[in-house]
This record gives C-alpha cells, sequence and structure tokens, in this order.
C-alpha cells in the first residue's frame, strides 16, 4: 500500500501519518505540503527515520507536481487546506486556491489514474449552523462563512468526479478537532498557550456557541476506517458527541492549567458566527468506528501537551502570528490584556 497524505505536515494530516506509520507500518507514506503558516515540518520530524515515509515540500495546485506523486499510489487522502474562518473572512482568495483548485488539480490527475481511491477529508461546517438536531451525510449543504463555502465546493467537486468518471472517491466530515499540534490560533491550543503566557483568552460573543470536540486522534482513526471500508462515492461524518457551548469549554481549558475565569473577556462576536455544529454518525459506525470517549481526559491530555512542549508553540506566536492576532482580537470591542472580565 502506498499513499499520498496531502497537508501531511498540519495538524490533522501529522497526526494521521503518525497513525499510519505506528498501525500500517507495510505501507509506504509519502506526505505532501506546501509549509505554509501552519504546516510545520517539526510536526513530522520523528516520521523522517520511520522506514518507508518521505516528505515532499510543495503545492496541491501544482499540476506537475501532483502528477509526479500521484502514479504509483493506491489511495491519496487531502488534507491539504486553508481551515480557519477568521482568515477566510479577512480574505477568501488562498481559501478558494487551496480548497477548490487544488482539490480540482488533484482529481484531475487521479481521474487519468481511476483505480487510486481518493479520500477527501472535510469538515461539519459545510452544513451551516443548526438550531436543533443533526446533520446526516445527505443533509443540505449550507455554509455560512469563505472557509466552510470552499470545503463545500472541495466536496462537490470530488462527488461530481466520482459521478462523471467514476473516481473511487469517499469524504469524511468531521466536528472539532483538537490535540497535539495544532497551530495556536484555533479555540483549544490559543486559550491554552495563551493562559500559559498569563494572557487572557478572547471569547466570541457570549460563549454560546456550540460545537462537538472531536480528539484528533479518534478522527485520524475515523479517516483510516473510511479510507479501508468506506463504500466508493459516500460521504461519512465523523463526531465525538461532545457538544459544548463555547463558554463551558473555556471554563475547562482554564481547569486545566489551573486558571480562573478571570482570564476571560468576552469580544465582539465575528460576523457570521455559526451558532451550532451537530452530527449524526450512524454510518461510520457501521464500520466499526466509535469515538474513544472522555473528553475531559483528553483535554488535560491535550493541557499536558502544550505545558511540556513550549519550544513547539513558542516560535509559532512571534512575527506574523503577533500582527494576525492583534488584529483579530486587540482591536475588538471587550479586549483588554488588563481589565477585569467582562460581558
Amino acid at each position: 500500500m502506498r499513499i499520498l497524505v496531502t497537508g501531511g505536515a498540519g495538524f490533522i494530516g501529522s497526526n494521521f501519518a503518525r497513525l499510519v506509520t505506528k498501525e500500517r507500518p507495510e505501507w509506504e507514506t509519502i506526505v505532501l505540503d506546501k509549509l505554509t503558516y501552519a504546516g510545520n515540518p517539526a510536526n513530522v520530524r520523528d516520521l523522517r527515520a520511520m522506514q518507508g515515509f518521505s516528505f515532499v515540500q510543495g503545492d496541491i495546485c501544482d499540476k506537475a507536481l501532483v502528477g509526479d506523486l500521484i502514479p504509483g499510489c493506491d489511495a491519496v487522502v487531502n488534507f491539504a487546506a486553508e481551515t480557519h474562518v477568521d482568515r477566510s473572512l479577512a480574505g477568501a482568495d488562498d481559501f478558494v486556491r487551496t480548497d477548490i483548485l487544488g482539490t480540482n488539480t488533484m482529481l484531475e490527475v487521479v481521474r487519468h489514474h481511476p483505480r487510486i481511491r481518493y479520500l477527501q477529508v472535510s469538515t461539519d461546517e459545510v452544513y451551516g449552523s443548526l438550531p436543533t438536531g443533526s446533520a446526516v451525510e445527505d443533509s443540505p449543504l449550507n455554509p455560512g462563512n469563505p472557509y466552510s463555502a470552499s470545503k463545500a465546493g472541495g466536496d462537490l467537486l470530488a462527488l461530481s468526479y466520482h459521478r462523471s468518471f467514476g473516481l473511487d472517491v469517499v469524504i469524511t466530515r468531521s466536528s472539532n478537532n483538537f490535540g497535539p499540534y495544532q497551530y495556536p490560533e484555533k479555540v483549544m491550543p490559543l486559550f491554552l498557550t495563551n493562559v500559559l503566557e498569563g494572557k487572557p483568552v478572547p471569547l466570541y460573543g457570549d460563549g454560546m456557541n456550540v460545537r462537538d470536540w472531536l480528539f484528533v486522534e479518534d478522527n485520524c482513526r475515523g479517516v483510516l476506517t473510511v479510507l479501508e471500508k468506506g463504500v466508493s462515492g459516500e460521504v461519512y461524518n465523523i463526531g465525538a458527541g461532545n457538544e459544548l457551548p463555547n463558554i463551558e469549554v473555556t471554563m475547562m481549558i482554564l481547569d486545566a492549567v489551573g486558571a480562573s475565569s478571570d482570564m476571560i473577556r468576552y469580544v465582539e462576536d465575528r460576523p457570521g458566527h455559526d451558532r451550532r455544529y451537530s452530527l449524526k454518525c450512524d454510518k461510520i459506525a457501521r464500520l466499526g468506528w466509535a469515538p474513544s470517549g472522555d473528553f475531559p481526559g483528553q483535554l488535560s491530555r491535550t493541557a499536558a501537551w502544550y505545558r511540556d512542549n513550549r519550544a513547539w508553540w513558542e516560535p509559532l506566536k512571534s512575527g506574523e502570528f503577533k500582527d494576525y492576532y492583534r488584529r483579530m482580537y486587540e482591536g475588538r470591542r471587550g479586549y483588554s490584556e488588563t481589565s477585569p472580565v467582562s460581558g
């Protein structure tokens, strides 16, 4: 088995590559990553000595490069994407380029090698905000921001290549991932590292937006399950059933690092902030996958990882990140480094 893992130096992609090299040691795993701000060679440093593992720096929009790498593979797992909603609201060009045009580039190459299985990694955000109930795989797509719209576009392209050309395509849509190696712009790593630095945590709006929290290793096992057992042309939701309002998760994060609610700053909400995501995951359960559970324990494990790996994340929170953080939070109503908690 020879697989190409695109975006494999990012958060979820590197955890997936680590899982595969550990549990499928007979496979050859090629990681392709552009190494943008969220792609980090340190994420796969421990894998470089593993037999059958190789790393290539490059862009999934580079058709010549993709055309060199894909032939001879048995599967392509596409994690490569621009992923942060806040950044997509500031400018959508990179999201359209990578999430849609990059996906199309790979599908065009795979089209000439139809025996290859192509797995598109997607998100629950394509279903949009759900006041009640849970999304199933054939629920209407209703993305509410440029990021989720670009991911929905990639999903639809992948399915169209299955229907038009008979490509062996499967799609996974997961809920909010958390765990080791996550770039510190998302809620979990941002809040953990902020508190470890003695800085407040910026919580959007009233803190009552609901997300389902999925440990990254559980998601990676779900992706592997779909890669090996999924039915061609099908979509599979991957969620953990940990639906919690952001304020509750924030309090759990603070508790995990021994901080109090005084660290919270309620800041002006972002535009079009989806209120609630929820997934029904019976379909992947029928393939034999289930989340491992124990969200509090997984959160504590994640907090310990960031506490013990400051050398990994501290360099990331300098330079470009400081400019980004200033734009995203410090100018919003309610933010202050020193004022007491507001809300």
